[in-house]
């Protein structure tokens, strides 16, 4: 799954990162990440089991803040079974639980910002924008040149205009969106912001229950006095929200599952009226345990209409619903089937009524036939309208391979993945494709008008460290562009896969999602560089090295890291960067960066 694939599906995913890299400088495992595993493994003894007194079950300490979690670890009823706990473990089981950063509830409110916008200011949202994941539904991630402002033949001339600090974070997983001559971008301290895109002062900031790694769509929505227009994004306790896109407003919230576990990873996608919200989770990523009653989440993409939040339909990936197996030899009651998340945005076609996306490796054996798998669902109803299963007896929890567990998968792995956003194609001729990248190292090509019927499928054999296509790529409508973990970037034919051109790049990976105008691709690396390389020949004509500090206009203390997941985004003669990502393999960072030429 997509490589954020939260906890340690990363550490599966991401190779360190080359031997430039300062191993001491590189966090191994997010805080929050290994903060989850250490709960899996430690806690749900008594807080998974309703039989224990006196034990909070999850659902509830899902709901307390990260200081009240952390107080009872270090002072209260909880502190002899964290004696021997590190101090920054302890944060982590605090921050990873309540989904939130320690400290974060102040120092992240706008209304302590020295950069106010000017009060009551207008909300326009015509004009130029990149609105959500992709500035259209089938997810090309490519602006077109009226959107763009820029020419490839601008990019070179870029020049840093502003960087923005996210306070007190650590991971800037939050991938902006222009819309308006606004900035809308979420954050790991819980926050989302609204920025002036021209100067970056703050226009308002809400805090969400946890983190916010999906970008925010912004649509219209009605029955909501003075409100014309919404912004709508989730957060990483699986929590739907619609504010009002001028003031901040929160109109309403909705709780998308109710498992401990489950996320949300990927960006919702806006499309008439209707929010389609993908789900994915952390359970696999110490499921191994064998205190932990393995293993019941399901992936899911739900719809839900804007204006009230009310759910229309959900549809999850596996349709029965996890059951009683067997009890481990520890008396744990272990469950099945269980896995395939979601950890991409959807393609929606609006020609079909339809929309496309794929699942993650089973949790359970036997694998579910539905997991590392492409899904169409009907756009209306949530029914299924095909399937195509691109990896089979696929069983896998993270860590199973080195440890000895009942819980694991008698025939584990190997591990594969349809982590990346589906892309919508149409060709010259009318005829239409659907690109999937599929971990390790392969792409294909479906007939969304003819049942799934797969066109092609071709092997990305520069991607030799066997880490894989994760986060996606972009299409200009010829070739489509694909980042890879071994560090470098693939061009391939939209007709046949056939490879146009690699560019080895740099060491290192290139995980992060790409980003496109005509003539250019731009591409986020683990070391903290943006690159923009000509769709002509993969040769390098600018690149933006963020790992370092930055004086920002809010006067927080910023600094970039390694770029993954979140991808740069163009519009308006501008292009706008997140830099941090402190999961796996990468480098804390806490800045956004908005780069233009000279006026």
């Amino acid at each position: 799954m997509p490589s954020t694939r939260t906890l340690a599906l990363l550490l599966v995913l991401l190779p360190p990162f080359a031997v430039a890299q300062d191993p001491a400088t590189i966090t191994r495992v997010g805080g929050s990440e290994q903060g989850f595993i250490i709960f899996q493994e430690r806690c749900m003894t008594c807080h998974g089991r309703p039989e224990v007194e006196h034990a909070p079950p999850p659902e509830l300490l899902r709901a307390m803040p990260a200081e009240r979690i952390y107080e009872a670890l270090t002072k209260g009823s909880m502190q002899v079974h964290a004696r021997d706990l590190e101090e920054s473990d302890i944060r982590a089981v605090a921050e990873a639980v309540s989904g939130q950063l320690l400290g974060a509830s102040q120092a992240g409110d706008a209304a302590h910002m020295p950069n106010r916008c000017r009060a009551d200011s207008a909300f326009d949202p015509s004009g130029r924008a990149w609105n959500g994941w992709s500035p259209d539904v089938g997810n090309s991630r490519h602006q077109n040149a009226a959107n763009a402002g820029i020419s490839a033949a601008d990019i070179p001339k870029l020049k840093l205009l502003w960087a923005f600090g996210f306070p007190g974070g650590s991971s800037a997983y939050g991938q902006p969106s222009i819309v308006g001559g606004r900035v809308f971008v979420g954050s790991d301290n819980g926050y989302v912001y609204s920025l002036d895109a021209a100067t970056g002062c703050v226009h308002w900031s809400f805090r969400g229950d946890a983190g916010v790694r999906t970008s925010v769509s912004v649509g219209p929505v009605k029955g909501h006095a003075g409100v014309e227009y919404a912004a709508f994004f989730g957060d990483v306790k699986a929590n739907l929200y619609a504010v009002d896109a001028r003031s901040g407003r929160l109109l309403w919230r909705q709780r998308v599952d109710e498992h401990l576990a489950a996320r949300m990873t990927a960006s919702p996608v806006l499309h008439d009226g209707v929010l389609y919200v993908p789900m994915s989770a952390w359970e696999e990523g110490a499921a191994r345990a064998e205190s932990y009653p393995c293993c019941t989440f399901r992936g899911s993409v739900s719809a839900y209409e804007v204006s009230s939040g009310r759910l229309l339909w959900k549809t999850y990936t596996i349709a029965q619903t996890p059951q009683p197996t067997r009890k481990n030899s520890a008396g744990v009651q272990l469950y099945a089937p269980a896995g395939a998340a979601v950890w991409n945005t959807p393609a929606i076609d609006p020609a079909a009524g339809a929309l496309y996306f794929g699942t993650g490796n089973a949790y359970t054996e036997p694998a579910a036939e539905t997991s590392d798998s492409v899904i169409a669902l009907d756009l209306s109803t949530g029914a299924v309208r095909w399937t195509h299963q691109v990896y089979a007896n696929d069983a896998f929890l993270v860590g199973c391979g080195a440890v000895n567990s009942e819980n694991c998968p008698k025939k584990l792995g190997p591990d594969r993945d349809i982590p990346a956003s589906p892309i919508l194609v149409t060709h010259a001729d009318g005829t239409r494709s659907l690109i999937v990248a599929a971990r390790p190292n392969e792409v294909l090509a479906f007939d969304p008008d003819n049942g799934g019927k797969l066109r092609w499928r071709v092997q990305v054999p520069r991607n030799g460290n066997g880490r894989g296509l994760i986060w996606g790529g972009t299409t200009d409508g010829e070739n489509a562009y694909f980042g890879l973990s071994s560090g470098g970037m693939v061009a391939v034919s939209l007709r046949d896969g056939t490879e146009r051109w690699y560019s080895p790049i740099a060491p290192g990976s290139h995980g992060a999602v790409a980003s496109s105008i005509e003539g250019a691709v731009l591409i986020g690396g683990l070391d903290g560089v943006i690159r923009a390389l000509s769709t002509k020949d993969g040769s390098v004509i600018w690149q933006y090295a963020t790992d370092r500090e930055f004086e920002t206009v809010n006067g927080v203390k910023a600094r970039g890291g390694s770029i993954t997941a979140a991808g740069a985004v163009i519009t308006d003669g501008k292009v706008f960067a997140t830099s941090g990502y402190s999961v796996i393999f990468g480098k804390p960072g806490n800045v956004l960066l908005a780069f233009g030429l000279d006026e």
